[in-house]
């Protein structure tokens, strides 16, 4: 008895191995093709994973020639860059009533110098379309240069093109207000540009295109 259950059981296992055959042919061709293409579109690629360290190298170098001194060691230090706002008659400058904050693959967070009030939070996007490979987003400093370029050139058009939220959105509020402390104090250490004195005549009106939470 115990023979035959034996014998029955191997030749179960010999049919069930036949039947399994071709489609475990199947499954490891197919596996085999999935490896050779992933290997073969690493070596076209040409990918170096030093790559991305080195745009960033460069784009740091372009923001540092494009900026001023002062702006591109607050960037180096605190990782923003603070733009004033202003225009028609408000000008631009440290007496401009707002100003942005412009950091890397964020939206550009304005508020209210006085106050340090949040104000809106506009959302731009500058991607690398050139890319071959990889990701199409601009380095950190590419990004960050992108859009001081184009607020400082044209904050009406910026402004009035960007997608446009309140505070909070993306960013977090009390990230911003913590950078608007280390601001001030990194300000005060270098102690080129007196701290800010609060002007009661400064008000969110002054600023084009926002609204106030």
């Amino acid at each position: 008895m115990g023979l035959a259950l034996g014998t029955a059981a191997v030749v179960l296992i010999v049919l069930l191995w036949e039947l399994a055959q071709p489609t475990l042919k199947r499954v490891l061709e197919r596996a085999r093709g999935l490896w050779s293409e992933r290997r073969r579109g690493g070596v076209l690629s040409g990918y170096d994973p030093g790559r991305e360290r080195r745009a960033e190298q460069r784009a740091r170098a372009l923001l540092r020639s494009c900026v001023e001194e002062r702006d591109w060691e607050m960037y180096r230090d605190l990782g923003f860059l603070r733009v004033w706002g202003g225009v028609g008659e408000h000008g631009r400058g440290a007496d401009a009533p707002y100003a942005y904050l412009i950091y890397p693959h964020k939206p550009i967070v304005a508020y209210m110098c006085a106050t340090g009030e949040l104000l809106n939070e506009y959302c731009v996007a500058f991607p690398d379309e050139s890319k071959p490979y990889g990701s199409a987003r601009l380095p950190d400093s590419d990004d960050v240069l992108a859009k001081w370029m184009a607020l400082s050139a044209d904050e009406r058009r910026l402004v009035g093109e960007a997608n446009m939220h309140l505070p909070g959105r993306q960013v977090d509020p009390d990230r911003v207000r913590r950078d608007l402390a280390r601001l001030e104090r990194w300000e005060r250490e270098h102690a080129r540009v007196p701290v800010r004195e609060s002007s009661p005549q400064a008000s969110a009106r002054e600023l084009p295109n926002v609204r106030t939470a």
